[in-house]
């Protein structure tokens, strides 16, 4: 059976994965630059928290076959989704984990070389238990999509004295087909931080 995405690179085409209507998926520009601030290893373990759709995952799953990547979310109809996109993309490394974060953390499998925070109801505390099982040189990546989001994982980044700082907001436009005429629609802006533990 011939491959979904049967390239190297990342950055699938959104239309490739399954969705749900009002889960959040991560739009493949943003994507990309989530991909590169992780910097993940070819055995690096991912734990992806609020994984959403599983565009995350499966990239990261798809440029790590030696990895693990386990994906962390709340409902049992949205894992299952993210599930469904990883048959699709014929991806094996892939643990799914439904339940609570940050009070599954201490059952998750793997000790994690990075996080991926995307979102949450309470972002101090879950950044500051990501950070407690972050592996020693690990990286923390966290996303914002509104002020309040960016300053508390702002503040959250400077207690916890995450190391290297980096803050991108992506943002731009897409060319998209609307009947017989193209127009560019815009990107959703979203910050993303990231750091470096030491």
């Amino acid at each position: 059976m011939e491959s979904l995405w049967p390239y190297a690179t990342p950055g699938i085409s959104d239309q490739l994965f399954e969705r749900l209507p009002g889960i959040p998926m991560s739009q493949r520009e943003v994507r990309l630059v989530l991909l590169s601030v992780l910097r993940l290893g070819p055995q690096a373990v991912l734990w992806d928290v609020g994984a959403g759709t599983g565009t995350i995952t499966v990239e990261a799953a798809l440029l790590c076959p030696q990895g693990v990547i386990v994906a962390v979310e709340r409902d049992e109809d949205v894992a299952t989704l993210i599930k469904k996109n990883c048959q699709r993309f014929g991806v094996s490394n892939v643990e799914v984990v439904v339940d609570n974060a940050p009070e599954c953390f201490d059952s998750l499998p793997h000790v994690p070389d990075s996080i991926l925070v995307e979102g949450g109801r309470d972002l101090k505390p879950l950044l500051a238990y990501a950070w407690q099982k972050l592996a020693a040189g690990g990286r923390l990546v966290a996303t914002a999509v509104n002020f309040q989001a960016l300053y508390a994982i702002s503040e959250s980044f400077a207690e916890l004295q995450v190391r290297n700082i980096e803050v991108v907001q992506t943002g731009g436009s897409r060319l998209e087909n609307r009947g017989s005429n193209q127009v560019l629609k815009p990107i959703v802006p979203t910050f993303i931080l990231s750091g470096d533990k030491f």
